[in-house]
């Protein structure tokens, strides 16, 4: 059973849920259903909630990879927590006008690491190491 996978998924997509949700709330407040009408909170937010979707599927594909391959459970933990932050970390300091680039930063460095780290488990399950 990949446990460990299933809790990163679940607080992952709830953190997903809630980026959605700065979205709608944004396009209530901007009257701009479609694009982002020049807004430049709007844009933050789309791009934000965008950035997400492009990085975390990737990461939770090579961690249930890995994760299915016998992979140690810290260190699928490690990668989780390190995606978790990253996320949260990057949002943050994408948010605000202008960037809070330490957090932006930060953010993507973790995210980075958690990918690299995740590929890095599957890899070594792939090749019969666990």
């Amino acid at each position: 059973m990949p446990r460990v996978t299933a809790l990163y998924a679940a607080v992952l997509v709830a953190l997903f849920l809630g980026l959605t949700v700065r979205v709608f709330a944004q396009r209530y407040r901007t009257r701009v259903v479609l694009g982002t009408g020049g807004d430049r909170l709007l844009e933050r937010a789309v791009r934000v909630h965008a950035n997400f979707a492009e990085f975390v599927p990737v990461f939770l594909a090579a961690l249930l990879a890995a994760e299915l391959c016998g992979a140690p459970r810290w260190a699928l933990h490690a990668a989780g927590i390190a995606m978790l932050a990253g996320r949260a970390m990057h949002a943050a300091g994408m948010s605000r006008e202008p960037d809070i680039q330490v957090l932006r930063s930060g953010g993507m460095v973790l995210t980075l690491a958690a990918l690299l780290g995740a590929a890095g488990l599957a890899l070594a399950g792939g090749a019969g190491l666990w």
